[in-house]
């Protein structure tokens, strides 16, 4: 890790010049034909290797010595994150060509970390069909200071926390809010985000006691329960960068360019290699914001493809600790002009 980041850019200057010429179907004209190919060996290569870490993170806590327990919570949480990036090109249909095929494979990696599979589908691809769009987009949204405002006092509170240092448990509070009530959802959709919801409930009604039973409380803690509070970390982490910055906006609808907010609004984060391999470059993200089309295996050489032509606008930052303190210090509440205000900032403002 370094604590250094590697590229900002001006947004004010972007908007200028792009904003009213760029169009999404002119980025995707720029990229080679060959990113947006599935590669059925490819995909299912990235099965077989995920389900080896998975299973050696497993086997390694069953018989490694206690100090090194913490290492392979790591390890293992980090791999199952590798799960849900397969069930995340599932859910864009970019794993496999058969519909069918990816709805099975996407519930079947979901399946460990409970997450209903069509319920986080839909309301994703809601995500990338309104990228940092004020009031419309579902993820790392920054709420308005009226809004905030008219919370109840425990709420404020838990936003605080959320976009503070424990940034890290949004991704909990989200999964348990949105992907479980099949009654947001419309007609068929309904349906399918219902069997879904079941189908994880009912997998946990049978694994969880069953684990319980075979390793007692602790086993459920140490085999479950750590490794999906680090594959949470991740989530949590991967989604707050993926789009939030100082520099980057969320926009009025009236404002908003689809382009621009795709391609200058989505961050590229280096993580560490092994994190970027269990976790198929999920993080090399802006190629997959131009388009969900383009499989996980794919997306590094979108991404050249993309800093070719527009290397000196787009975001590309090193994860770090001083990046995730600058995101959490400084990008709490809307506002029109700088797009972000912090806590301190609004309060202090309030005072005068």
């Amino acid at each position: 890790m370094t604590l250094s980041t590697i590229k900002v850019t001006d947004t004010n200057l972007v908007s200028t010049t792009t904003a009213e010429s760029l169009r999404l179907r002119d980025i995707l004209k720029s990229l080679p034909r060959e990113v947006f190919a599935k590669n059925r060996q490819k995909a299912w290569t990235t099965v077989v290797i995920n389900v080896l870490m998975v299973g050696l993170g497993y086997w390694g806590l069953a018989i490694a010595p206690w100090y090194l327990t913490p290492l392979l919570w790591i390890f293992t949480g980090t791999a199952l994150t590798g799960f849900f990036v397969i069930g995340h090109d599932c859910g864009h249909r970019s794993f496999a060509n058969r519909r069918w095929v990816n709805d099975l494979v996407g519930h079947i990696f979901m399946l460990p970390l409970i997450y209903p599979f069509h319920s986080w589908r839909i309301l994703h691809n809601y995500h990338h069909a309104h990228t940092n769009k004020l009031e419309e987009d579902n993820a790392w949204q920054p709420f308005q200071p009226e809004f905030y405002d008219s919370m109840p006092k425990a709420g404020q509170w838990g936003y605080r926390l959320m976009r503070g240092r424990f940034w890290w448990l949004a991704s909990i509070i989200h999964w348990s809010m949105m992907h479980f009530d099949w009654t947001k959802f419309q007609g068929k959709e309904r349906q399918k985000v219902k069997l879904s919801a079941l189908v994880v409930l009912g997998f946990a009604s049978v694994a969880f006691p069953l684990l319980i039973a075979t390793t007692g409380v602790w086993g459920f803690v140490k085999f479950w329960l750590l490794p999906w509070l680090v594959y949470h970390f991740w989530m949590s982490t991967f989604t707050l960068v993926h789009h939030t910055a100082p520099e980057i906006p969320f926009t009025p609808a009236t404002q908003w360019n689809e382009a621009q907010a795709q391609l200058f609004g989505t961050v590229h984060c280096d993580y560490p290699r092994w994190v970027e391999f269990l976790c198929h470059d999920i993080n090399v993200h802006i190629p997959h914001h131009i388009s969900t089309a383009i499989p996980s295996y794919n997306l590094r050489l979108a991404h050249s493809a993309i800093k070719e032509k527009w290397g000196d606008s787009i975001r590309e930052t090193r994860f770090s600790w001083s990046l995730m303190k600058q995101i959490t210090d400084e990008c709490h509440l809307y506002d029109s002009e700088d797009y972000y205000k912090s806590f301190n900032e609004y309060h202090a403002g309030s005072k005068n």
